[in-house]
């Protein structure tokens, strides 16, 4: 697949790697082509949980690179920029104005949108900014709405002849091209033809990302959940539909209840699977009570509105930031497919840390764009035009680093704690 042209705004600099970042590091690192090897990477949410992991990951992943970490805390930028080393500056950016945005788009090759949440935001500022200044793009966004909003733009990004991937972060990200790699395994090895998909996730505690995710979450629960049924589009209500899932050992089984995720509606158009749903679920159990509570007990419309959902997070935080100190941070992601030949895969990733994982996550799509893996135009990750099918497995591996397990296209008992899975509860989806 012919790689992308990227606008390298950026002069050819040789810029090595600290001899104290060589000698406590151990992530294999990549060598990038000369042209992007130097390349300047913009990103904005970098003083969070999430845009702080994926700042640090890339510079481990790829020390030549600059990194710009765009926040509106110059406090917290500068600690963040003494943490990533002299490659590394602070740029303070207002995602919400279009001129500081192409300001500090204006320099640099790619940015990585990590400013969530997402959820109820009504435009792709940094997308627009970014096709403007023909600034590569990639965004960690797991909402439905704006995931499919910037999709829309990818005539624009293709006349300005930028590469730009959406959902390219955890999951949805690295779950999609888990679900591509597995499709793809049925109907190329098997012979087979994919009838079920179905994404499920567990994250404990508020995963160590802290008041973003907790956010997002919230606002979740105001959303109905699209799922797909046999092919037909269907509505149901949030965080039901429970069911207990085996995530194998480290994580065990755990209860995950329905989400509305934009991989599932990606999955079902791009990679044509007709019954394909999304569920997640938290740890501990009360957390899920909780979840199911406010779904029931707080209007939908409260639950959309982005300033009272921070009150609630304003009000939670304290408490999710002392349960996540004894909780942990564990993460998995199981993806399950079940085909006409009654063939049953699962891809399955486990990680004791979210907020590295992510990061991870996130850095081995930003590389991928700069190695040309990504096509002009605005692409989910499971497109092979976002992601070459041949760059998957290179990008899973970067993903997985540090991962307790990572299984690929394996029947289900042969990572189950306990073959005999129970049952599937009120939704067979």
């Amino acid at each position: 697949m012919a790689p992308s042209l990227l606008h390298f705004k950026t002069a050819a600099a040789v810029a090595v790697a600290s001899a104290k970042a060589a000698e406590n590091d151990n992530v294999s690192r990549v060598q990038l082509p000369d042209k992007t090897r130097n390349s300047r990477v913009l990103v904005l949410g970098g003083t969070g949980r999430v845009g702080g992991s994926t700042a640090t990951a890339l510079s481990k992943l790829c020390p030549d690179l600059r990194i710009v970490v765009g926040g509106r805390n110059r406090e917290k930028g500068a600690a963040m920029v003494a943490t990533l080393g002299k490659n590394s500056e602070f740029a303070e950016v207002n995602i919400n104005n279009k001129d500081s945005l192409e300001a500090a788009l204006s320099d640099v090759d790619l940015v990585v949108h990590a400013a969530g949440p997402f959820q109820q935001s009504q435009k792709c500022t940094v997308l627009e900014a970014a096709i403007e200044t023909q600034t590569a793009y990639l965004d960690v966004c797991d909402d439905t709405n704006y995931a499919f909003r910037a999709k829309s733009f990818k005539g624009r990004a293709v006349d300005a002849n930028i590469p730009a991937i959406t959902t390219g972060g955890i999951y949805p990200g690295v779950s999609n091209v888990m679900a591509a790699e597995l499709v793809r395994a049925a109907r190329s090895e098997s012979k087979t033809e994919p009838e079920r998909l179905r994404f499920s996730y567990y994250t404990a505690g508020s995963g160590g990302a802290g008041p973003t995710i907790l956010a997002t979450s919230f606002l979740l629960l105001g959303e109905e959940v699209v799922a797909y049924n046999k092919g037909q589009k269907i509505k149901l209500k949030p965080f039901t539909g429970m069911l207990n899932v085996d995530f194998g050992k480290g994580i065990g089984k755990r209860d995950v209840y329905l989400l509305n995720l934009p991989e599932v509606r990606s999955a079902h158009e791009v990679l044509e699977v007709p019954t394909v749903s999304a569920r997640f679920g938290t740890a501990p159990f009360v957390w899920n009570w909780g979840m199911e509570a406010m779904t029931n007990l707080l209007p939908a419309e409260f639950l959309r509105d982005r300033s009272k959902v921070q009150q609630l997070v304003e009000l939670f935080d304290p408490l999710v930031r002392a349960v996540d100190g004894i909780a942990g941070e564990r993460v998995s992601m199981r993806v399950d497919l079940e085909c006409t030949n009654e063939r049953s895969t699962l891809a399955l990733f486990s990680h004791r840390r979210l907020s590295v994982a992510v990061g991870n996550a996130t850095a081995a799509f930003a590389v991928a764009i700069l190695e040309g893996s990504t096509q002009p135009g605005v692409w989910f990750p499971e497109e092979p035009e976002g992601i070459a099918v041949e760059a998957r497995e290179e990008l899973l591996k970067r993903a997985a680093e540090g991962a307790i397990a990572f299984v690929m296209n394996k029947p289900p008992w042969m990572v189950e704690t306990d073959p005999k899975e129970l049952g599937l509860g009120i939704y067979d989806m």
